[in-house]
């Protein structure tokens, strides 16, 4: 435990008739990014929003930097940071007067809100940028300027709820960046996104969650072989041969070949993987098959996801503001 920076066990959170979250557990390590993956209402947002005090859990416990998110809020509080999908900089200011503004907040001094601006630009690349209007940024400049906001206390544990939804790649990038930079100095990352390739370039480890509940977790790697290894992919010029190629790929094959007759595909798990393509291609050439494409590929986040929720992963945030109406009405 004194190695884990959040700790949850059989947390609960009812809304009405509609539990968000029925017995979820998660451990995340210390100085790790970990991401939490769930389809639309699977309760990850909600999660996240217990552990960083914003709301009540209804049962169970949870712990973030060992102290208890339910009896001491406060002091947890003074341990994290949090950056919503939103960037909640102000616009009219500029990127340094935004950071001295948060520091005054979070009752630093005047010197000392000024000295952590200045490091915070610095640690973030905004140097340069720093006099200008927020107005004038980029995307990715302005999740940037909001992660060194949500820095302003150096948290332990820093809370990104998906923090680069409708960024361009380049944005995504400069994001990620940072995000490493971060985890590299020591902070313990909680992350939540819908982009799996975002789980899959950050995290140490994922959970997924589905209807309130951890149903896997594990490294990307060990999510992905759960679907099996490397797959042996066809495209055939003509439809025609797809039988063919398909009694040619089940030879090699580690299991019954699939065949998708509206790409023109056949693909199937293999284990000797370089064995199998030499020898499905060889054996297609030799038969006088044409062939567009051929290779080989590994599984994706995105496949393990739909073989454990039977859903892609999408945005909750419609489902959670309702809940929010209900939470506020309570308190």
């Amino acid at each position: 435990m004194a190695d884990d920076a959040i700790l949850a066990e059989g947390v609960r959170k009812v809304y009405g008739e509609k539990r968000a979250l029925d017995g979820f557990d998660l451990t995340v390590p210390k100085g790790s990014v970990y991401g939490l993956l769930g389809p639309n209402g699977a309760g990850k947002t909600t999660a996240v929003r217990i552990l960083s005090t914003l709301i009540r859990l209804d049962g169970g416990r949870a712990e973030v930097t060992g102290l208890d998110v339910a009896t001491r809020p406060r002091q947890v509080r003074r341990r994290i940071g949090l950056a919503g999908q939103h960037a909640a900089v102000d616009e009219v200011l500029t990127g340094r007067q935004n950071l001295r503004m948060f520091g005054r907040l979070f009752h630093l001094g005047k010197k000392r809100a000024g000295e952590r601006a200045e490091e915070l630009l610095e640690r973030f690349d905004l140097v340069e940028a720093a006099d200008k209007g927020v107005k004038e940024y980029s995307g990715g400049m302005r999740r940037r300027l909001d992660l060194a906001a949500s820095m302003i206390l150096a948290p332990d544990v820093l809370f990104l709820d998906e923090p680069t939804t409708g960024l361009d790649p380049r944005g995504r990038n400069e994001v990620w960046q940072s995000v490493r930079s971060l985890v590299a100095q020591g902070t313990t990352v909680l992350l939540t996104t819908q982009y799996l390739d975002e789980a899959d370039q950050l995290a140490d480890r994922i959970a997924v969650i589905d209807h309130g509940r951890v149903i896997a977790d594990g490294s990307p790697q060990s999510l992905k072989q759960l679907i099996g290894g490397d797959r042996i992919e066809v495209v055939v010029r003509d439809p025609a041969d797809l039988p063919a190629t398909a009694a040619v790929v089940a030879r090699v094959a580690s299991a019954e070949p699939q065949t998708d007759e509206a790409a023109a595909r056949v693909h199937a798990p293999v284990t000797e993987r370089v064995a199998a393509l030499t020898e499905v291609a060889r054996t297609l050439q030799d038969d006088g098959v044409a062939v567009e494409d051929i290779g080989l590929r590994r599984p994706t986040l995105d496949e393990v996801f739909l073989r454990l929720t039977g859903r892609p992963a999408e945005d909750e945030k419609k489902d959670e503001k309702k809940d929010e109406k209900k939470e506020g009405a309570k308190a």
